[in-house]
This record gives structure tokens, sequence and C-alpha cells, in this order.
């Protein structure tokens, strides 16, 4: 993508099954479990770099021995920062005491990280915040083993002042108002109720305070803590959490609009956030690696028994698109395909932009994500030159000769890499006009193979704001000389806010929304403008449920195609000579491209949950009253 663009989180839960002795003699290591945890949050490197974290959990361990472990970074390269400590402290205890060397039960017992449940989350901030407190794992900590909590998601809250506001009528004092705090304290409180609840039984049975603590972990039903914890959420989430005792879980929201995906065998229960992540670091094939589904938990007792459960009824399914679009990496196989299927789906309105003419036209993308779907394009532009060949062959009567035949023959699609990404410019100056020039020169461009006859179709994955194609690529591009610059968008156009975990909190930065309004004023429709502001106003006390979006008529006047030149116009500058069009995917070819994924709310602003149509109605009056805060 060109537009830099924060979004997501990546999860990782390994549960070992076996004494961790079996480990050590079948894999040669005690510490199986932290160096595969390793290689899966290495693996999801791409959903967060501004932190991550890591906590694990040692099973029946003595009163007064340390069983959690956790430890997070926000170092330039987090998760390398993590195992660096992780392995500088196992190495100090093995150089320190040698006798821990082959004995794994003194290495359980006095080594910290090594466990049989671990959790670990890469990060992205999209609420700005960095500071180590905000990484995740968090943790929840009480002198009771059963109601020590530990959990790291990839979600987003619309409704965090309501939940905010149920903590506080039941007795709470949160420490802050963030939807990973008052989930964990929600998840708390109903444990701490179920706990309780537990002992109170348990005592009346006749049992002694020692004799209950491993009956509550047998007894304790996680299911119907998240059950009663999870009733009031509004959001997209994969929800991971450890008991202090060894129950883990992960839960998906009830419209699967986060991933999660998990394997199990007799040795291992592994949950993740990307497929391919389990298939790679544990070698099992793609049919073995199964999705959960929506609104269902998978719970590990520390028994070892593994259930999935029905925690809250599933709706309609809309999972995210942009995963297979662009923030999952394409290594999956099914992504693979979607998005080479997107680039070809694109191809008959590319070749009405160049007028079909293959022979003087350039084909490339920006990397490096957009290259899937780059070659499901060329393959479509090569059976169309088929199909010419052939046609032109045919018409000769078998009287060509071999040179003309030859000469058709050799038409192929003129690929080329054209844009490449410099390093990392840093923009030390404030100044604009100085930042804008070194914007400019984020891309460099290869030279010497663009005539002035030529058109340079650029394939990106999708285009949110614009910003860089304005001030870097197209201008760059403009200086190869070609006749026309066609940008294409494997995405349709981004017109409405994300609130369920990426970071697109605002209207105003998007370029689709933009060019409406460009639009509205060119009609003389502004005042459309002001009657969607005041219907946004009145909706402001409505309860969620009944919140509707009307920003959608500030699109509702025109077409997909008059947005697109609009948008065409405003990321073309009057130096730039080459005519420019940029096209977008029609959201029915995205449908048809990745039909188990039809959340599309960033698209058509049809949002899968309540708090959705006020996280836009929010959006929407911050930008006609001019503030800058997040709608979310």
């Amino acid at each position: 993508m060109s537009d830099a663009l924060k979004h997501e989180c990546g999860i990782a839960l390994i549960r070992l099954l076996k004494p961790l002795e079996y480990y050590k003699k079948k894999y040669g290591s005690a510490f199986y479990g932290v160096n595969k945890m390793y290689l899966m949050m290495e693996k999801q490197h791409n959903r967060g770099q501004d932190g991550a974290g890591f906590a694990s959990i040692k099973l029946d361990v003595k009163p007064g021995e340390r069983y959690i472990s956790r430890v997070r970074s926000i170092a330039q390269q987090p998760i390398q920062d993590i195992f660096a400590q992780i392995n500088e402290r196992i190495n100090e205890e093995l150089t320190n005491h040698p006798k821990y060397q082959d004995n794994v039960a003194l290495q359980k017992q006095h080594i910290p990280y090594i466990g049989e449940v671990l959790l670990g989350h890469v990060r992205y901030g999209t609420f700005g915040k960095n500071s180590v407190e905000s990484v995740h794992p968090f943790l929840r900590q009480n002198n009771w083993m059963h109601r020590n909590l530990i959990v790291a998601g990839n979600f987003n809250m619309t409704n965090v002042n309501e939940l905010f506001d149920n903590l506080i009528e039941i007795g709470q004092h949160p420490k802050e108002k963030a939807d990973t705090v008052t989930v964990m304290e929600k998840i708390g409180h109903f444990l701490d109720d179920a706990v309780a609840k537990i002992y109170r039984d348990l005592k009346k049975e006749g049992y002694n305070k020692n004799e209950c603590s491993p009956l509550i972990a047998e007894r304790l039903k996680v299911g119907k803590i998240l059950k009663r914890a999870a009733k009031n959420w509004d959001g997209g989430y994969a929800m991971a959490g450890l008991l202090g005792h060894g129950d883990s879980f992960v839960l998906r929201d009830p419209s699967g609009i986060r991933p999660a995906y998990y394997y199990k065998d007799d040795e291992i229960v592994v949950v993740a956030s990307e497929r391919p992540v389990i298939q790679t670091v544990f070698n099992v094939p793609f049919d073995e690696v199964k999705e959960l589904d929506p609104g269902h938990a998978i719970i590990t007792k520390k028994s070892g028994e593994t259930k999935i459960k029905k925690i809250l009824e599933p709706l309609e399914r809309k999972a995210c698109s942009f995963e297979r679009v662009y923030f999952s990496r394409g290594s999956d196989a099914e992504i693979y395909q979607e998005r080479k299927m997107l680039g070809r789906l694109l191809m008959p309105k590319v070749l009405e932009a160049i007028n079909d003419d293959t022979k003087n036209s350039v084909f490339s993308y920006i990397p490096n994500t957009a290259e899937t779907s780059f070659y499901g394009m060329i393959e479509t532009v090569e059976e169309h030159l088929n199909e010419k060949k052939t046609k032109q062959i045919l018409k000769g009567n078998g009287k060509m000769s071999a040179e003309r035949v030859t000469e058709i023959l050799s038409e192929r699609p003129r690929i080329e890499k054209i844009a490449i990404k410099d390093v990392k410019l840093r923009t030390f100056i404030t100044e604009d006009s100085s930042r804008d020039d070194l914007v400019a020169h984020v891309y460099d461009v290869t030279y010497g193979v663009i005539k002035p006859t030529d058109n340079l179709v650029i394939i990106d994955d999708s285009i949110v704001r614009g910003t860089t194609l304005k001030k870097s690529i197209i201008k760059m591009m403009d200086r190869l000389s070609p006749k026309k610059i066609v940008v294409v968008s494997s995405a349709p156009q981004i017109r409405y806010p994300d609130c369920y975990g990426i970071d697109m909190a605002n209207l105003e930065t998007l370029i689709a929304f933009r060019a409406a309004l460009e639009l509205l004023k060119d009609h003389n429709q502004y005042d459309i403008v002001e009657s969607v502001y005041h219907k946004c106003i009145q909706q402001v006390n409505m309860k969620d449920k009944n919140v509707v979006n009307y920003v959608k008529e500030i699109y509702d006047n025109f077409t997909d195609e008059q947005i697109s030149d609009k948008i065409s116009t405003l990321l073309s500058d009057e130096d730039v000579n080459a005519e420019v069009k940029i096209i977008f995917q029609p959201v029915a070819n995205l449908h048809k491209a990745c039909p188990k994924n039809l959340g599309d709310w960033y698209f058509t602003g049809n949002y899968p949950t309540p708090g959705g149509n006020r996280v836009v109605n929010k959006a929407f009056i911050n930008f006609y009253e001019g503030n800058k805060e997040r709608a979310y």
C-alpha cells in the first residue's frame, strides 16, 4: 500500500499438552514452546511493529515459586528485543547453575519464561499511544492463582464508554478508559465472581481452603465467564487470555471481523491471527488448520481438555476484506488466489483506459504487497493478447508469411520494475514546502524504459489518503514522460472510517470523501453537507441500534466513475504533464474475489455492528465542526 496505514495486531497462543520433559526428549530442548513462539511472532511481524509482548504460565508449581512471566517492548525491533531479553536471562541461569543444563525440573522451577502456556502479541498503536504500558499482554494480578488473568487481543471496541460505565456500576474503579483495560476488567469481574461462588459451594461440601484450590480449577467454566463478560461488547475482536492456574482461551467476535485460526494434535494447541503462520512454524498442511467460527471460543482447560464453545450467537459473517487485500501475508493459499483474482477482475477497466493499446503500455506495481494482484492482471493481459493473436493469424487463412506470424506471436505484455521505494527519508524540516520536496523522493523510478507514446499502468493495493501518490509516485512517474499514467487500486474506494482496528478514524483524510465534497461544490449541492450534519447531531443521544449512517448521502448523487475521475483530478498537480487516470475495484468484484470475507464497511458504509454507525456519525460531526479528535 502506497499510503502508510497502521492496522491490526497479531496474536499467538501455544498450549503444550505434554510435560516439558517430552519436548526435551523429542526436540532436544525444554524451551520448545518459547522457540516456537518466537517464530510465530516473527511470522506475524507484518501485523504490528510498534510493540510486542510475551507471557507464559508454568503449571503445577509449588507455593512461593513464580509461575507467571511477562516481558514487553517498544524497541525499534520489539520482537527481537523481547527474545534477546529472554535468551539472555535463560543463558545467565544456565551459566550460573550448570546443574540446570539437563534437568528439566530445575529449569522449570528456576528459569523464567519456560512454561506450558504461552501468549504472544504484536501491536500497532492505532491510538498513537506507544508507551510500554500500552503493549499487550495485560496482566491482572491476584494472590489467588485462579484470579490471575493475562489478556492480549487483536481488537477495537466501539462502545468503550458504555463498558467503562458498566464497570463503575458494579463498583469497580478502572485505572483508565482504554478498551484493553476495560475488557480485561470485565472478564476479571466475572472470573472473580465465578471463583468466589465455586469456593462457597466447596466450603458447603466440607472441603478445607487448601483442598479447594485444585477443585476450583476443575469446576471453573471459562465459557460461562466469557459469555457474561462479552454480552455487551460491540466491536471486532480476537481475544486471547490465560488464567493463572493454566486455563486458556481465544474468543472471536460474532461477525468474524477479526481473524483467528487454530490447530490441535496430541502435543499442542496453537492459535494465531493467520493460517500460514501455523502451517509454517509447525509444518502442518492447509486443511488441518481450522478457522475459529464467529462468536466461538477455543478453550483449553488446565487438564489439557480442549473444546470449541459457542459464546455469543453468530451474526451475519462480515470478516474484514482488508485482511485479504492487504493486511494478511499473501502466503496463505486462499489469499494468494484471491489477490490474483482482484488483479484479473480489474483488466476490463484497464484495457478501456488504455484504448486496448497493449503494445504501447507498460505494466508495473507499487511494491510490495500489490505484486500478487499484478500477477493476476498480467495473466489476463496475456490471455487477451493470445485471443488477439489467434484472430490475426486465422484472418490470414494460412497465407501469412512466417515473418508476419513471428511478428504477431512476439507481442507480449511489457512488464517493468518502475517504482522503487527508497530508504526511509526523514522529514526533519517542518516547513511545508521543504517537507513536500522530501516526501516526493520516497520513491525512485527506473529510467529509460518508457517512451513518450506509452501508457504507464501501475497497480496498488488500495488508495486511502492519496498523499504518497500525489506528492511522490505520480510526480516521479511523470518524470519518465509517459503519455498517460493509469493508477489501479485492487480495492474499492475507501469512503468511511474504520472502527474495528484499522487506523482510519477521520473522514476528511480519505481521498474519496474529499472528492465527493468537491463534486458537491461543482454541482451546487454542498447544502447536503449541512443537512447530513444536522441528521448526525439529532442522533447523538440515540441508542446505537437506532443510529442510521446518513453520511452515505454525501456519495448518493454520484457514480463510482464520477468520484474516481474527481480523485484523478485531485491527485494530479498542474505541473504533471501526463494524463492521470485512477481506477478502483468495484465492490461487487471484491465480493467475487473474496467470497468468504464480505466485511466491506470502509467501502460501503454498511457497518456490521451498531457501534459502527455511531462512529461514522461522530466522524462526520468532527469533520463539520473542524474537530481533529478521533471518532472512537
